[in-house]
């Protein structure tokens, strides 16, 4: 799975090492990971099936739920197989054509994955603060322009990454410390100049979770505002329900994603095997944290779940 065209003398192979320093202890390492994965995919796969079976929750909230599944799934699932096989197998090498094409899924996806976020946001705004104008706002046409729009934003922003590594040289040392391929992990592997790539790097990472972020911020801030004006007790609580659902994923999504990206640029005090780990939580645990707190939280979904159980 090659995308990308590299000069011969870039067609040679990466190793991935796995976790530094932990490398005895790898088999015991893969079954917690391999257990979170196993438990993500089930979770989203039920939150699939059942949106895809009852027509009661073909609803732009259950449909951008099942945008932040697949999403989910692919993050997931474009890092843990290979990761392991490192553990398992010690099959540690990779292509650097199939790396880079690893890098841009990965980070292609987890960019998508804040737009999702994004617009479930606004989706919960409209719904609570203009109801009456919800149905004409968010339609399945609607929220599958906007999807197209979070990918596109996605591709574009995430292509320049690998675009730039395939024209740098890389040193004879072709190990990276890490289980998969992500973007500051290559950019070191190179003997070039790599401030372009580091400033683009970090600079796209702050503005998009930045820009996200502050987008969502203000979304709830509104939404908040209009919970503390509802008078009717009971509506109060389904406002206050649905709205905390959301934002226990936002804080599942983003705040390991900001903690992690931090200690792998600035990483002093921090042990390499604590990146690492930090690394592959990140992508593990929201995507088994988001359909427990969904089906927890959402009683509409939760029942239709209990139905097919």
């Amino acid at each position: 799975m090659e995308v990308f065209n590299l000069t011969p003398s870039d067609s040679s192979t990466f190793i991935l090492t796995g976790i530094p320093g932990l490398e005895p202890a790898h088999i015991w390492i893969s079954i917690p990971f391999s257990m979170f994965y196993i438990i993500g995919l089930l979770g989203n796969f039920i939150v699939l099936f059942v949106v895809w079976k009852e027509q009661t929750l073909h609803k732009p909230m259950y449909l951008l739920l099942c945008m932040l599944a697949l999403t989910d799934i692919s993050m997931c699932t474009s890092v843990m197989p290979k990761a392991l096989c490192i553990f398992w197998f010690n099959l540690k090498g990779i292509t650097v054509g199939g790396c880079l094409t690893q890098m841009f899924f990965l980070h292609t996806v987890s960019t998508m994955q804040s737009a999702v976020l994004v617009t479930m946001a606004f989706d919960r705004y409209v719904a609570i603060c203009n109801p009456l104008r919800y149905a004409t706002i968010f339609t399945s046409v609607e929220i599958a322009k906007l999807g197209l729009v979070g990918l596109t934003r996605a591709v574009l922003i995430i292509l320049p990454l690998p675009l730039l590594l395939s024209r740098q040289s890389f040193c004879a040392n072709h190990i990276i410390p890490h289980t998969y391929c992500e973007h500051m992990a290559v950019v070191k592997m190179s003997c070039g100049d790599i401030t372009i790539n580091r400033t683009y790097g970090l600079v796209m990472a702050f503005v998009i979770i930045g820009l996200d972020l502050t987008l969502i911020a203000l979304s709830y801030g509104l939404i908040i505002r209009a919970i503390l004006r509802i008078s009717c007790k009971k509506a109060h609580q389904k406002a206050l329900n649905t709205c905390t659902a959301h934002m226990c994923v936002m804080l599942t999504s983003y705040t390991p994603f900001l903690f992690s990206s931090l200690t792998h640029r600035f990483s002093q005090g921090f042990s390499p095997h604590v990146h690492i780990i930090l690394a592959n939580l990140y992508l593990l645990v929201p995507p088994m944290l988001n359909p427990i707190i969904y089906g927890v939280k959402t009683k509409e979904l939760r029942d239709k779940v209990f139905k097919y159980a």
